[in-house]
C-alpha cells in the first residue's frame, strides 16, 4: 500500500505533461486541464483561498505555515500556468503575482473570444453544404467535428438537432435518404 501511495503523487505530476499549450482556441480544454493537474497536485490552495495575511514574528507557527503553504501554491501555481501558455498570448494577458487575479485575466480575455468563436462556428455549421469536393463520410465527420468544438464551448446541441443539420446540407439527390430517416426516426 505504502508504494502505491508514494508512486501516486509522481504520476499525478506527470499529468502536467499532458496539458495542451494554451494557444487562444483551445480555451476550455486548456483550463479544465490546468485545474485538474494543479488539484491532484494539491498545488490549487492559491486558486481557493484568499491569500492568508503576512504572518508576524509574534504568530503561532500554525499561521507560518499555513502562508507558506499558500506562497508555494501561488509560485507553482503560476510557474505551471505561465509554461503552457504561447509567448505569442503571454504578452497579452495582464501580468500578476497572484495566481488568481491572473487566471481571472485569462478568463475575462478569452471567454468573450470563446464566444466570437462559438458564433462564428454555428454560422459555419449551420450553413455547410456537401460540395461533392469530398466523401459524405468526410462531409458528415466535418460537421460532427464542429459540432464536438461547440459542446467543448458549452454549446451543447442535441443528436437529433446534429442530424437535421446534416440532412439539410446534403443536395436533393439524397431526398430518398432523408425521407426514409424521417419515417424510420419516428417509428
Amino acid at each position: 500500500m505504502t508504494e502505491v501511495f508514494t508512486a501516486f503523487p509522481t504520476a499525478i505530476f506527470n499529468e502536467n505533461a499532458r496539458i495542451p499549450m494554451f494557444s487562444g482556441d483551445n480555451y476550455t480544454e486548456w483550463k479544465e486541464k490546468v485545474l485538474l493537474t494543479l488539484g491532484c497536485s494539491d498545488l490549487d490552495l492559491a486558486l481557493r483561498v484568499d491569500e492568508p495575511s503576512i504572518p508576524m514574528e509574534s504568530s503561532t507557527p500554525a499561521a507560518k505555515a499555513n502562508y507558506e503553504r499558500w506562497k508555494r501554491s501561488n509560485r507553482l501555481s503560476l510557474m505551471l500556468i505561465k509554461a503552457h501558455i504561447s509567448q505569442s498570448i503571454r504578452g497579452s494577458i495582464t501580468n500578476s503575482d497572484k495566481v488568481k487575479a491572473y487566471m481571472k485575466a485569462i478568463d475575462e480575455q478569452f471567454v468573450s473570444y470563446n464566444k466570437a468563436l462559438a458564433s462564428t462556428l454555428m454560422k459555419r455549421l449551420s450553413s455547410m453544404t456537401f460540395d461533392r469536393s469530398r466523401t459524405v463520410r468526410e462531409h458528415i465527420m466535418e460537421m460532427r467535428d464542429i459540432a464536438a468544438k461547440l459542446k467543448s464551448l458549452e454549446m451543447d446541441m442535441s443528436e437529433s438537432f446534429l442530424v437535421h443539420f446534416i440532412l439539410n446540407s446534403l443536395p436533393m439527390e439524397y431526398g430518398p435518404f432523408k425521407i426514409s430517416y424521417n419515417i424510420h426516426k419516428d417509428k
